[in-house]
């Protein structure tokens, strides 16, 4: 008789094996990677795991790829803090541990047959690529599609190569902007919200996914909402705020909520009361 198999512990980490690294900017690294064990990683868009290197420590890092059907996943990693560096000095071959997945995704479900509006900001491109492939992937069952981009400057943008493909795309539209241009820059010159003016959407019928920036929420979410979008069509995700993922440290916590069990992805009308803790 077949026992099931036992469920993974979410306080144990996974061996993964790099495979292939990516330079993407002066601070931004794409790693792929693989669970040595062969299972697949298991998320869903917009979820994260932790990452863990021995004797360094562990951090929240969103998967920047869509539900493969192997064991392969995708992650895009800033250096900004010990774990991070330590993670952009590994190579092909090394092995690093994986918590995980956590947390709740992107609407894949309930944004079928509907438009979706993408808002990213800076690296908030990150977790929003895994559901732009997702989405592209399963093109016919999705409508119109948006995909907004803002960065603070050209040399920080991210996946250059899929920017370019994506405005070529016949079928969908793709607007980027930087806050400072360079002498060679030709596009949008201001900040993210600058862009809203340049599409034109049915609000009935679009999601809109949000990620960036703290600061940015406030002004895209006014944006939104402007065009007529439903505060319970708009998403948003908080991953900026977690720690060990489970819910036991408090860092994410914010009022009654915890950003990696409840989160880190949120229909705003749950959230709006939350106002400035945002």
């Amino acid at each position: 008789m077949n026992q099931p198999m036992p469920e993974v512990s979410p306080y144990l980490p996974r061996w993964a094996e790099i495979s292939r690294i990516e330079d993407l900017t002066a601070s931004e690294k794409l790693f792929e990677m693989h669970l040595v064990s062969g299972e697949p990683l298991g998320h869903k868009p917009g979820q994260f795991v932790e990452l863990s290197v021995m004797g360094i420590g562990e951090a929240p890092i969103s998967v920047s790829s869509p539900p493969r059907g192997d064991n392969s996943f995708e992650l895009a990693i800033r250096k900004v803090g010990n774990l991070t560096n330590a993670v952009h000095s590994l190579n092909t071959g090394d092995t690093v541990g994986i918590r995980g997945p956590f947390g709740t995704h992107f609407p894949i479900e309930e944004a079928k047959g509907k438009n979706i509006l993408f808002v990213a900001g800076g690296i908030g491109l990150i977790p929003l690529r895994s559901f732009i492939h997702f989405v592209l992937e399963h093109r016919d069952e999705y409508g119109d599609i948006t995909i907004l981009f803002g960065a603070r400057n050209p040399s920080e943008q991210l996946f250059l190569d899929e920017l370019e493909q994506w405005g070529k795309r016949e079928d969908i539209t793709y607007l980027e902007t930087v806050d400072v241009p360079d002498p060679n820059w030709k596009g949008n010159v201001g900040v993210i919200t600058t862009l809203f003016p340049k599409i034109d959407i049915d609000p009935s019928r679009t999601c809109c996914i949000v990620v960036g920036p703290p600061v940015m929420y406030r002004f895209v979410i006014l944006e939104a909402k402007a065009k007529g979008i439903p505060d319970n069509q708009i998403f948003l995700s908080l991953e900026r705020r977690m720690k060990c993922g489970v819910g036991k440290c408090g860092h994410c916590q914010i009022n009654h909520i915890y950003v990696c069990q409840d989160g880190p992805v949120f229909r705003y009308a749950d959230i709006f009361d939350l106002g400035e803790a945002l």
